[in-house]
């Protein structure tokens, strides 16, 4: 690419001229709008949000020589499979649009991938940790590191800052977030710490609410540490029942802590624990806190990791289709061209930390991680960075 993606990024955002209303670039969301994490879906349409309107209100998106609204379609995947699937064929095939961004969990990004790419569209997964979204798919993208990565991150953390020996973990087998970063984290913890370190590999099924049985067995399993690799609605009957169990261990989570209420929902029995995560909006600068500043003022609330990973993500994308240069108007070229200028991109200066993609192997990006400490006010605080 002749430009920078810095530049590329600032012509998003930046002035155009005015546009006529034919002018219109559409992008499709595929997000969680209703279900079991509907504050998901929200964050993601709240950035969203405000990223069309910082667009059309500078005056358009400049792609060559014109200039082009932008026109963001919004799908509830109702977080299911089955609805990701179908709401992904709508955007393409009905809506439209030239690129989709989501789904945001791995249970719905894994098919909806699928069929992305068999229908030839670029799809760009902010939140998706788990391999297999982009794995053997060209037009598949992701703005997150992977469960490879973030397993290993998590049991190097445990057995360093805990001094821990012995391991229990506790996921839900029938998600493939929970169940493919359960299984990162055991192969990372007991190549550290020996064969059999995990003491306790406990599983439970999606919507279960009683984890009295999973938990007596770790509690007495003489596990340092509980890994809790769950959504943030979740996490806090299990960290409850667990401490009414007697396990007063250190609980460590996963990046799906970060999205939601999950201090609202538990609030001091989360204090004092850490998690992986994306980014950390307490102590932020540059332009991450300017988007935490106009986040916070537009929507009376901190941004967690999932409006910040589709801020980054939408805009990489688009950028991209800035760099692709002039559409031709025949969408099926014009996503072809998204794609492999997609593919090119060198360095994306984000907000959740800058991304590159391999010139060879899946749409992956290179991308470090953060370590956050749940801190006696409730909040996010930054504890360190690990980086591939």
């Amino acid at each position: 690419m002749k430009r920078s993606w810095l530049i590329a990024l600032f012509c998003v955002l930046g002035l155009a001229s005015p546009v006529r209303a034919a002018d219109t670039v559409k992008l499709g969301f595929n997000i969680p709008l209703t279900g079991d994490i509907p504050d998901v879906g929200e964050s993601s349409k709240n950035a969203a949000e405000m990223l069309k309107k910082k667009i059309n209100d500078a005056g358009g998106l400049k792609v060559g020589d014109k200039t082009y609204k932008v026109e963001f379609i919004y799908e509830d995947n109702e977080s299911k499979a089955e609805s990701a699937l179908s709401a992904t064929r709508k955007l393409i095939t009905q809506d439209g649009v030239i690129g989709m961004v989501g789904p945001q969990s791995s249970k719905q990004a894994v098919p909806a991938a699928e069929a992305a790419n068999e229908l030839k569209t670029p799809m760009m997964a902010p939140w998706s940790t788990n391999p297999n979204t982009t794995k053997n798919r060209p037009f598949v993208f992701r703005g997150c590191f992977l469960d490879t990565f973030q397993g290993p991150t998590a049991a190097k953390f445990a057995s360093e800052e805990f001094k821990a020996k012995k391991a229990a973990v506790l996921y839900d087998i029938a998600s493939d977030y929970p169940k493919g970063l359960a299984e990162d984290f055991k192969a990372a913890f007991e190549k550290i710490n020996g064969p059999g370190s995990v003491v306790a590999f406990e599983t439970f099924t999606t919507k279960d609410v009683d984890f009295s049985a999973q938990l007596t067995n770790i509690a007495k399993s003489g596990a340092e540490v509980l890994f809790v690799p769950q959504y943030y609605n979740e996490v806090p009957l299990i960290v409850q029942q667990a401490k009414s169990l007697g396990f007063n261990k250190p609980v460590l989570g996963s990046d799906s802590w970060g999205s939601g209420d999950l201090m609202g929902l538990c609030g001091d029995n989360c204090k004092g624990f850490f998690f992986v995560t994306h980014y950390a909006a307490a102590g932020a600068q540059g332009k991450t806190k300017e988007f935490i500043d106009e986040y916070t003022k537009l929507y009376k609330k901190t941004p967690d990791d999932v409006a910040a990973l589709t801020w980054d993500s939408a805009n990489l994308m688009l950028a991209a289709l800035q760099a692709a240069g002039p559409m031709s108007g025949d969408l099926a070229k014009d996503r072809e061209a998204l794609m492999k200028a997609m593919a090119g991109i060198k360095k994306f200066e984000g907000i959740t930390g800058n991304m590159s993609y391999p010139a060879t192997g899946d749409h992956d990006p290179i991308k470090c991680a953060v370590v956050v400490k749940i801190d006696d006010a409730g909040k996010f605080a930054f504890y360190k960075s690990v980086c591939p």
